[in-house]
């Protein structure tokens, strides 16, 4: 994960990517209940990334339906804002 992470940080896909490992997680697939260690990426970007981070995704991650959702930020550090902002410029 943390290779994938750097990639979309080197990219400009991404400004930054926090990644926390182990994560449990416990889910339905196709009737039946897992739960296994996973890891777990925060990627901060902009919107306009997010269909990028999401091809890439389905391209590399090794299930079936990747798990990615987008929280809105609704404020914050006007610095930090601006650097996320200046840093994915590109999308």
């Amino acid at each position: 994960m943390a290779a994938v992470s750097r990639q979309l940080v080197e990219d400009g896909v991404c400004a930054s990517a926090h990644n926390l490992q182990p994560v449990l997680s416990i889910y339905r697939w196709h009737g039946d209940i897992h739960e296994r260690q996973e890891g777990r990426a925060s990627l901060h970007t902009s919107r306009a990334r997010v269909a990028q981070i999401v091809a890439r995704a389905q391209q590399q991650h090794p299930y079936e339906v990747p798990g990615i959702s987008v929280r809105p930020i609704d404020g914050g550090n006007p610095d930090y804002l601006a650097w996320m902002a200046e840093e994915t410029r590109g999308g």
